[in-house]
């Protein structure tokens, strides 16, 4: 019996489309464990596996999606039995391997994590690899010394799906927020998920020429990368780190070493791809506990499979705030 799924495919002229078709399990890749999917998400890799952009993915046909939770369908895996709750993100499924835009996934059971006690599948996949991400940056600055009550941290690219998580996480483990944004129309929203200032984007992209500007910032998470993440690597507090978790800006660093070498201003990379499991189940933990429930579902703007060619492009644009959730089966 067959199953809907969105297959991005390229044309003889290069261009890449997009459709729901109905595939059956036999085409799926093989693998130990069999999943029900009932939810996945949208994100910035997501936008660009469904547009053929960032060479991403290598062999089409291919079913996009990094992030899934549903039910087990069927596991040859001791970990799992069907019926089994289960949540995925990373592991470069949805790149290389077919992913969560589909009624099905078949997948390798250490990919896996069990869905987070108080946690449903849609909430899992309104916090899905952006929340995952925000919450492994604030275990980061954690172990790096962060403490409420040190002064603001930063969060930018705050209106999109890492920036929102981190936002209202950050609130809520009582931190003073000051959220990054080039939309003040998303003004209001931020200060829902608990942002007790609002920055603008260009203040941090105005052109500045010393190594070092004023003390500001306890900590950041940064989304943007690079030259807002110069900016705020010049106004950092001493002591004081950066977790960085995206590119939106651009992949490019215009800086100098001045404020690890004057400040002891620490940069710290975020990896959520290849996560080992025990830091996986670690951060689902702390986001069952730390992120408000009430505030999660501020975030998240519903869509269904057909909605996903014109999102995908949305989110690329700058255009998606929040958390979209993807209901696979409407």
């Amino acid at each position: 019996m067959g199953f809907r799924a969105i297959v991005v495919d390229r044309e003889e002229q290069g261009q890449v489309s997009q459709e729901i078709r109905e595939i059956e399990v036999s085409d799926l890749p093989e693998a130990d464990v069999l999943v029900d999917v009932e939810y996945s998400t949208l994100n910035y890799k997501d936008g660009l596996c469904l547009t053929g952009n960032g060479g991403l993915v290598r062999k089409y046909p291919h079913v996009p999606g990094i992030d899934f939770a549903g039910t087990v369908a069927e596991s040859s895996s001791p970990d799992y039995r069907p019926g089994d709750k289960v949540v995925l993100t990373g592991w470069r499924v949805g790149e290389v391997w077919w992913g969560g835009y589909a009624e099905k996934a078949r997948v390798k059971s250490e990919w896996l994590v069990p869905l987070p006690e108080g946690l449903t599948t849609r909430q899992a996949m309104a916090v899905g690899t952006a929340g995952f991400t925000s919450m492994l940056a604030v275990l980061a600055l954690e172990a790096h010394g962060l403490q409420p009550g040190q002064g603001p941290v930063l969060v930018t690219g705050a209106s999109g799906g890492v920036g929102s998580v981190a936002t209202a996480i950050l609130a809520n483990l009582g931190y003073e927020v000051a959220a990054v944004t080039g939309r003040p129309e998303t003004g209001d929203y931020l200060r829902e998920l608990g942002a007790s200032q609002i920055v603008s984007r260009d203040s941090l992209l105005e052109e500045f020429k010393k190594p070092l500007d004023s003390e500001t910032w306890a900590g950041c998470v940064d989304a943007v990368g690079g030259p807002m993440l110069a900016r705020v690597l010049t106004q950092m507090k001493y002591g004081a780190s950066v977790a960085a978790v995206g590119l939106a800006g651009g992949p490019k660093l215009p800086a100098t070493v001045i404020p690890f070498l004057l400040r002891g201003v620490n940069l710290l990379g975020i990896d959520s791809v290849m996560k080992p499991k025990a830091d996986r189940l670690e951060a689902w933990k702390r986001i069952a506990t730390d992120l408000p429930m009430d505030k999660l579902e501020a975030m998240i703007e519903p869509a269904v499979l057909a909605d996903l060619p014109d999102l995908g492009s949305a989110i690329l644009g700058g255009k998606v705030k929040g958390r979209v959730v993807v209901d696979v089966r409407a």
